[in-house]
C-alpha cells in the first residue's frame, strides 16, 4: 500500500475520529461492479448451486477485505507511540520506516512502520510490529498464526496445509506451516509455565473456573482426577541406525511415555438422555516432560477446579505405582480407588490361569469373585483367592500369589460399593478416552514425533481443550471451545 514509504505521523488517526479508509471507499464501486456481474454469471448458470454463489463471494469479499485490513493496520501502525516493546521505555533516533509484507486470512498486506533505538535495552525497535501482534519473526497475521496452531494440533501438516488452502483461502507450504506451528507451541509452552507459576499465588483466583470466581455459595463438592499414560513414538539421534544398535546388542527405544490427568468436580459429572455419562467442564494435562511436569501441572489444573475449597478429592486411576507415588506426594488428603475395570481384569487372569481362557470353569470361579469386588469386601475376596492356593502347581501358584499381592496392595482402594452409593466414578473411563482421543492426533500410520515438537503441540491440545485459547490469541474474545 505505501511502496515508497515514508511514513505518516504518528499522530495521524485518533480515538474519536472515524478511520477515514479512503482507498477502501474509492475501490468500492468498482468491486460491487465486479461481484454484481458474477453472481449474475452465477444465476443465470443452470449447473451451479448456492455453493457457487458462496464462492464467488468469497473470493470478491477477500478482495475488498485485504484493503479494509491493510489500511487499518497502517492507521494502527501510524498511531503507535514510539516506545519499546519490550521494556517501554521511549525510544530515539527514530529512522523513516521500512515496508513489512505479511500473510493474512484475506491475503499478503504491506504496512510501512518506523524503527527507533532503545537506549535500555541497546536496540533498534519497531513498537508497530508488536502493536499488530507480528512477533520478531512471524511473517503472518495473528489470525494465520492461529489458523497455523489450531490445525496443525488436529491434522498432519500435509492435511492442514491442503485444509487451509480450500477453507481458508491461505497458502501455508507444508515447511512453514510446520515450522510457525511449532513456533506458536513454544509460546503455549511458556505461556503455561506462566498461568502455572501464577496457581500459586493471589493472581492465580482469576484462572479459577467461573463458578468459584464468583464467591456463589456451593454445596459442598467432591473434586475428582483420573491419572493415566500412554506412548507416542519419537525420533532421536540413532534414528536410520537401528540394525547397527541391535548388532551392538542395543535395542533402540522409540517409544515414549506421555503423562496425562484430568479433574473436575463431581457435581459436573452428569447423564446424557440415552443414560451414558459425561462430564459438563472439567480440566486438562497432558505433558510428555515426565512424572514431575505432570505433578506440577496437575497441580494448578485442579487449583483451578477447586482444590483448595473442595470438601473432598478423589483419584482414579490403574494400578502403576508411579500414579499412587505421585498422588501421596502431591494430594495427601486424597481418597484413592483403583479402577474397577482393571482390577476386573486381574481377576480375568487368575481365572484363565486356572480354568482356561473362556472356560464355563473359568466363569463359574469368577463370578462370586467379582460380585465380591463390586461389593467392596475386599478382606473376603483375599481370603477366597488365598484358599484357591490349595494344592495348586508352581506355576499357577506363583501366578496367583502374584494377583494376591496386587490386590493386598491396593485393598483400601477397592471402595467400590460406597463409590457408587456417593455417585462416583469407579473407573478412570474419562482419563482412557481423553489418552485416546489425543493418541487419534500423535499416533496416526507414518507420524514420528520428536520430544520437543510433541510437547509443543501437546500444549497447544491442552490449551484449545481447557479454554484458554484466547492466552495465545486474545482476538479470539471470550470464544471458549470447551463450552461448545
Amino acid at each position: 500500500m505505501n511502496p515508497s514509504c515514508p511514513c505518516p505521523p504518528a499522530e495521524r488517526t485518533t480515538e474519536s475520529a472515524p478511520l477515514p479508509l479512503a482507498e477502501l471507499q474509492s475501490a468500492l464501486p468498482a468491486w460491487t461492479a465486479r461481484l454484481q456481474a458474477d453472481l449474475t454469471v452465477s444465476v443465470r448458470a443452470s449447473a451451479e448451486n448456492v455453493g457457487h454463489l458462496e464462492e464467488r463471494i468469497a473470493e470478491r469479499v477477500r478482495e475488498v477485505a485485504r484493503l479494509a485490513l491493510e489500511e487499518a493496520a497502517q492507521a494502527k501502525a501510524d498511531a503507535t507511540p514510539l516506545r519499546c516493546p519490550v521494556c517501554g521505555q521511549p525510544l530515539s533516533r527514530k529512522k523513516g520506516g521500512a515496508t513489512r509484507t505479511f500473510e493474512s486470512r484475506f491475503g499478503p498486506i504491506t504496512v510501512c512502520r518506523p524503527r527507533a533505538w532503545c537506549r535500555r535495552c541497546h536496540a533498534w525497535r519497531c513498537p508497530a510490529d508488536a502493536a499488530l501482534g507480528l512477533g520478531d519473526t512471524s511473517g503472518y497475521s495473528p489470525g494465520v498464526q492461529e489458523i497455523a496452531a489450531l490445525s496443525v494440533s488436529k491434522l498432519p501438516v500435509a492435511e492442514a496445509s491442503a485444509v487451509i488452502e480450500r477453507l481458508a483461502g491461505v497458502k501455508l507450504p507444508r515447511a512453514t506451516l510446520d515450522r510457525e506451528a511449532r513456533r506458536q507451541g513454544l509460546r503455549a509452552e511458556a505461556e503455561r509455565t506462566q498461568l502455572d507459576t501464577q496457581m500459586r499465588t493471589a493472581q492465580g483466583r482469576a484462572q479459577q473456573v467461573r463458578e468459584l470466581q464468583l464467591e456463589l455459595p456451593l454445596e459442598p463438592f467432591t473434586l475428582v482426577m483420573e491419572v493415566d499414560a500412554w506412548n507416542i513414538r519419537e525420533r532421536d539421534e540413532h534414528w536410520g541406525k537401528s540394525a547397527e544398535l541391535r548388532a551392538a546388542g542395543t535395542e533402540p527405544d522409540r517409544w515414549h511415555w506421555v503423562y496425562g490427568a484430568t479433574c473436575f468436580r463431581l457435581s459436573q459429572r452428569a447423564q446424557t438422555a440415552a443414560g451414558r455419562p459425561v462430564i459438563l467442564s472439567r480440566g486438562y494435562v497432558m505433558t510428555r516432560g515426565g512424572i514431575d511436569a505432570l505433578r506440577e501441572q496437575l497441580f494448578a489444573e485442579a487449583s483451578r477446579h477447586g482444590l483448595g475449597q473442595a470438601a473432598d478429592v478423589l483419584v482414579v486411576a490403574d494400578g502403576a505405582v508411579w500414579i499412587w507415588n505421585l498422588v501421596d506426594d502431591r494430594f495427601p488428603q486424597a481418597r484413592q480407588r483403583l479402577d474397577l475395570f482393571h482390577a476386573k481384569q486381574h481377576l480375568w487372569a487368575v481365572a484363565e490361569a486356572l480354568h482356561g481362557a473362556g472356560t464355563p470353569a473359568a466363569q463359574a470361579w469368577l463370578k462370586p469373585l467379582l460380585a465380591q469386588l463390586e461389593d467392596g469386601q475386599a478382606l473376603r475376596l483375599l481370603d477366597d483367592l488365598r484358599l484357591a492356593l490349595a494344592g495348586l502347581a508352581a506355576e499357577p501358584r506363583a501366578h496367583l500369589e502374584r494377583e494376591i499381592g496386587y490386590f493386598e496392595n491396593h485393598r483400601e482402594r477397592l471402595d467400590y460399593r460406597d463409590g457408587k452409593a456417593r455417585g462416583e466414578p469407579l473407573g478412570s473411563g474419562a482419563m482412557e478416552s481423553t489418552c485416546r482421543q489425543y493418541q487419534c492426533r500423535f499416533k496416526r500410520p507414518g507420524q514420528f514425533w520428536t520430544q520437543r515438537g510433541d510437547e509443543a503441540l501437546l500444549c497447544l491440545e491442552t490449551f484449545w481443550r481447557n479454554g484458554r485459547w484466547k492466552h495465545l490469541f486474545p482476538h479470539v474474545g471470550s470464544f471458549d471451545p470447551s463450552r461448545n
